[in-house]
């Protein structure tokens, strides 16, 4: 509850709203006890009193009756019945949405079909139909608009309800032997709720609107009786020498709906699970810096296409820091393949999008380090560079190509897209690339492939039409974050041969991460090992996989199951990774490691050379006789 509030609180107009909708709701809930006057007595000697008269703070209407109190009295109901039609309406609406939802068939048509019914009439005018045949007055109208309301709610849980019901888990809960009613109550509704809360905290406002219009046209509370709606109506016809009546009750009415619909937006996001880790603002188009010192350039690496130096990305969720990456360093040369490799949430995709700032802020902010390509600090470049850049000298095969790929455009058009940004081309010449890509990638039929749309590919096709998007511009740099997970044995291999040509053609250099051991040692010329957000060894990729130096590479390759060798049993890693936001002192992987110490629990780990072209971070490496001192700071 209390992350709830704080979520709402980080957004300052819903949290302005909550605020000035519950200052409105305590003054109505107290309008009993405190010393105003009966809003019904009418005292024509005093009619018509203006603001800050003595007694009459507000002023009088008409009949000489206190504004102030008719006001407190007249928003006490308008609230009332807003929430009680808002509470009818997403009832039936609900129940007929997921009835409909999860039945389909002919059940949903006959519901449906009704519902279309009621949406074919304008909502006011079926409002004031309901109203003239059931007659005049203020549960009549709560009535005619909790109805009109109804298909709103209906149609939007019916939606939600059609996606949920197809899902694994629905299955798996009829296997299980329950009902219908069962699976209903116990895993529809649970996933519907937020979306039906989300429903009508953004449409209370309205049906407040709508119950106050009623009683404008006289068709809601009836006299003596007020709301916000009818002490409006009635203060229209003295607008000119009295216009204090009308005004009064219109400004409540205004900061009544806009409380609510600022305080329902602050729901709809606090509610909303993509967007809890967010702080609810936009991701911007680059990741936040916020270094704490500017590195100088490291001269060592002035021959390097990409040189990475401390780089530190964390994600910042309320009071939480989580150390996503930790003084990552290492250099990629040109033409050169690193792979990098770990455990899933090591850091490797975290620290391949913090290189071209793709990391979303909030909650991600880049807080130290170096991003050096061709000389260049990346991360001292304005924002148009290094729009220009991305796709350009440096392209990216994301993980999830159903994702990355935009569902209403067809994949030739994104193609022709990414072409076009960074070249002076030609539609149709760009359209020639984009055909003449796919083929390269090995999709069959590429000119019709290029008509379709992502949805109408495998994952593998769209995981090439990725892997040729970033291949458009010819970059000097390919960043690939797992780009064959989603292919079979054949396309895979063609795929990396098809990077190996490009490599050796044009140069091009790759960060490829993966975890298939098998692919480090058929296209990475280096490797380097990632746990818990620090790289913990780095070499070339024969002798890290014959002789790992640190224990940790040592159990990943153990891990993997070799063909021909039945009896090498692959052995898992015994714990999990530690939590990253609450990094242990010391190695990080002392706690799943058999040959830690207590030396390994203190100071800080450094990153120490155990060979010519090989380094790694362990006071103790694995087939070093007696381990360099200098590898522990105190």
């Amino acid at each position: 509850m209390m992350t709830f509030i704080t979520l709402i609180a980080r957004n300052r107009l819903a949290a302005f709203g909550g605020v000035m909708l519950l200052l409105i709701v305590l003054l109505v809930l107290i309008t009993p006890w405190l010393p105003l006057a009966d809003p019904n007595i009418t005292e024509t000697a005093n009619r018509l009193m203006p603001p800050l008269s003595d007694g009459h703070p507000l002023g009088t209407d008409a009949l000489g009756r206190d504004i102030l109190s008719r006001l407190l009295w007249g928003t006490r109901i308008s609230l009332a019945v807003g929430v009680a039609a808002s509470l009818v309406a997403a009832l039936i609406g609900s129940m007929i949405g997921i009835v409909a939802g999860y039945f389909g068939g002919r059940t949903d048509n006959t519901l449906m079909r009704g519902i279309d019914m009621l949406m074919a009439f304008p909502y006011i005018l079926l409002a004031l139909a309901i109203v003239a045949v059931l007659g005049p007055g203020l549960m009549n109208a709560l009535y005619a608009i909790a109805i009109v309301n109804i298909p709103f709610f209906a149609r939007n849980i019916r939606g939600v309800t059609v996606g949920i019901a197809h899902r694994e888990f629905i299955d798996a809960a009829r296997l299980s032997g329950k009902g219908n009613l069962r699976i209903l109550a116990s895993e529809i509704l649970p996933n519907v709720l937020p979306v039906i809360v989300i429903t009508m905290s953004t449409t209370v406002g309205w049906m407040i609107l709508e119950t106050a219009g009623l009683s404008f046209l006289g068709l809601g509370a009836q006299p003596p009786q007020a709301d916000l709606g009818s002490m409006l109506g009635e203060g229209r016809k003295m607008m000119l020498n009295a216009p204090h009546v009308a005004t009064v009750p219109g400004l409540m009415i205004f900061l009544v709906v806009m409380s609510i619909n600022l305080l329902g937006d602050g729901i709809r996001d606090a509610l909303d699970p993509r967007l809890k880790s967010g702080a609810l603002s936009r991701p911007a188009p680059f990741t936040r810096i916020r270094r704490r010192h500017k590195p100088l350039p490291d001269p060592t690496n002035d021959d390097a296409l990409l040189s990475v130096e401390n780089l530190q990305t964390d994600f910042e969720v309320g009071h939480d820091t989580y150390q996503a990456v930790n003084g990552v360093s290492f250099a990629i040369q040109p033409n050169e393949c690193l792979g990098l490799v770990g455990e899933s949430g090591s850091g490797k995709s975290v620290t391949a999008l913090s290189l071209l700032g793709l990391v979303a802020s909030p909650p991600g902010v880049i807080t130290d380090g170096r991003v050096a390509l061709a000389g260049r600090d990346l991360l001292d470049l304005p924002h148009g560079d290094i729009r220009r850049l991305r796709g350009r000298d440096v392209s990216y095969v994301f993980q999830d190509p159903l994702a990355t790929l935009h569902p209403l455009f067809r994949v030739g058009d994104q193609l022709v897209e990414a072409i076009r940004q960074h070249q002076p081309m030609s539609r149709a010449d760009a359209r020639t690339r984009a055909v003449s890509l796919l083929g390269q990638v090995r999709i069959p039929n590429p000119a019709h492939r290029a008509e379709q749309y992502p949805h109408e590919l495998s994952g593998g096709m769209r995981q090439r039409v990725g892997i040729a998007m970033a291949l458009a511009n010819d970059p000097q740099l390919i960043i690939a974050d797992e780009p064959t997970t989603a292919l079979d044995v054949t396309v895979q291999a063609q795929i990396l041969a098809l990077i190996q040509n490009l490599r050796r053609e044009k140069g091009t250099a790759v960060l490829f991460i993966t975890h298939d051991f098998g692919v480090v040692s058929q296209i990475c010329d280096r490797v380097a090992v990632m746990y818990a957000g620090r790289i913990v060894e780095i070499g070339p990729t024969k002798t890290i996989l014959e002789t790992p130096r640190h224990p940790y590479t040592r159990r990943l390759i153990d891990c993997v199951p070799r063909l021909g060798e039945p009896d090498n049993e692959p052995v898992a890693i015994p714990g999990l990774p530690p939590a990253a936001d609450a990094l242990p002192e010391g190695c990080a992987f002392a706690e799943r490691c058999d040959l830690a110490e207590d030396a390994c629990r203190q100071g800080n780990i450094e990153l120490i050379a155990t060979d010519t072209d090989r380094q790694v971070r362990c006071i103790k490496p694995l087939g070093i006789p007696t381990p360099s001192p200098q590898g522990v700071t105190r």
